[in-house]
């Protein structure tokens, strides 16, 4: 079975974006607005905990997510294919 490119990546995006956006307003709500740089924050340039760091995240994790997502599901696509020529 073949995954869809675009359909993984693009779900890959959606649900990377949107996890960083909701754990970024988390911990604002349990500890506030701290404006540290954190681990992600170091590889996301901009994103820190704070409302227009969270905003920048979801932006990084769009970005992110939708190459991550298309390089697994190629690869994936890759492999299996060549697993069902040996198999036939």
């Amino acid at each position: 079975m073949k995954l869809n490119v675009k359909a993984f990546a693009l779900t890959c995006a959606i649900l990377w974006s949107v996890a960083l956006f909701g754990i970024t307003w988390w911990i604002i709500a349990l500890d506030g607005i701290t404006n540290e740089i954190t681990i992600i924050g170091r590889l996301y340039r901009g994103y820190n905990i704070s409302p227009l760091g969270s905003v920048i995240g979801l932006g990084w994790g769009l970005v992110d997510g939708l190459i991550g997502g298309a390089i697994f599901a190629w690869l994936y696509n890759l492999i299996t294919g060549k697993f069902e020529k040996k198999n036939k």
